[in-house]
């Protein structure tokens, strides 16, 4: 008997280390799947948006191609994609929302022309004047330009006295500092260390990192204004969503209609017809791959990581543009980077991730007041139905 219960112990006990041990890799996997897998994906979006930035500004300082014109191609092929794989997207929802409708073609009429005709326009006519540092940097500013906005609509209430408004407010005097200072300080250009630096002097150079054309100023406030025109998309974006949850038709909408206003904005800028013509060269590759990125590659992957990690998730990498953008800076262009790019692009980080951070803290404050709020209400109306209770029976017993 006993040496039956040591075996049914043991056996047990062996039982118990193999259910740990799966259960171990199980977490382990799940860890992998929920924590790494997202991060590296955003990680690497975050680098790919660098490199076709950099692409594109070769495009048009080295080849001439006119930026309105990248706009029109990159998003009409955009739409020619988006239009399969917005209806395959949303094939499984059992409400399938009319998109035809006058107030929702209005909205995403007025999304195309901010997002893409508005704020595409200005961001690579600026990348034509300026370098993608400066598109690292003025990026940065959508956080602080959205808090300054939402004062101005009064959609929300400053108080002092809170640590997320206090940071927000913070935040945003950081990253307009470094927006001035990335605007009109470029500092000394990094000097040559390696006879391995690529120079812009150079004839067989395959990428530029700035503009042959260079006007500084100007392409940041093309950028500035590119960012703020963004920050009131986002605003209209969340309520056209808010009504109609179904995002990939509403992108496919806002892609083709931002085209169609793009085109005659490109038509209006460029008399030349010489410059629609696409080469089989860098010009085709970068459209195509642009193209291919935006629409398909960038938005799956965030809504994918929004699902896992939160909505916020995605914008707590949109800096990692700033050390790649250095890196390629650098290692690839000594001659045409320079040190206050880079450090004015840190300091806009640092005020971008200070206001995220305050607005963050805004959300979880307003949260538990929602919590407590509701709390409270139920646990007031027990106490009121049985005050109305013992009334009725007052009531009762109470001789007529």
């Amino acid at each position: 008997m006993g040496d039956t219960l040591n075996k049914l112990a043991k056996r047990a006990r062996s039982l118990d280390n193999t259910e740990i041990e799966s259960g171990g890799e199980n977490m382990g996997v799940k860890a992998v799947v929920e924590d790494i897998l997202p991060c590296t994906a955003m990680v690497l979006i975050e680098i790919c948006t660098i490199f076709l930035t950099i692409m594109a500004s070769t495009t048009m300082s080295r080849l001439g191609m006119s930026p309105f014109v990248f706009v029109v191609y990159t998003n009409a092929l955009s739409s020619i994609i988006l239009l399969p794989y917005s209806f395959l997207y949303h094939r499984r929802d059992k409400i399938q929302a009319p998109l035809f409708t006058f107030p929702l073609l209005l909205r995403v009429s007025l999304l195309g022309l901010v997002g893409v005709t508005i704020a595409q326009n200005l961001a690579f006519a600026g990348l034509s004047y300026s370098s993608p540092i400066v598109a690292c940097g003025m990026a940065n500013q959508i956080p602080a330009f959205t808090f300054i906005l939402a004062i101005f609509l009064r959609k929300i209430k400053v108080d002092l006295k809170s640590q997320g408004s206090q940071a927000r407010i913070i935040g945003s005097l950081i990253s307009i500092m470094g927006a001035l200072s990335i605007t009109y300080y470029k500092g000394p250009v990094v000097k040559q260390y390696s006879p391995f630096f690529l120079q812009l002097a150079r004839p067989r150079l395959l990428a530029v990192f700035t503009s042959t054309h260079e006007n500084w100023v100007l392409g940041c406030f093309l950028f500035a204004a590119a960012s703020f025109s963004l920050c009131i998309w986002n605003i209209i974006q969340a309520g056209t969503i808010r009504k109609h949850p179904q995002v990939m038709k509403i992108v496919f909408l806002y892609t083709l209609f931002g085209t169609i206003q793009s085109a005659i904005l490109a038509l209006l800028m460029e008399k030349d017809l010489r410059v629609w013509r696409l080469e089989l060269n860098m010009e085709l590759l970068v459209v195509v791959l642009t193209a291919i990125f935006g629409s398909l590659i960038r938005s799956s992957v965030q809504m994918w990581c929004m699902r896992l990690k939160g909505a916020s998730f995605p914008l707590f990498f949109k800096p990692v543009g700033v050390p790649t953008a250095s890196t390629c800076g650098c290692l690839l262009f000594a001659e045409t980077f320079h040190y206050g790019s880079m450090f004015s692009a840190i300091i806009c980080g640092l005020g971008y991730y200070t206001t995220l951070w305050g607005q963050l803290k805004d959300d979880e404050t307003n949260k538990n007041i929602k919590g407590s709020t509701s709390t409270t209400s139920d646990e007031k109306v027990p106490l009121l139905q049985e005050k109305e209770v013992e009334e009725e029976e007052e009531e009762e017993d109470s001789p007529v």
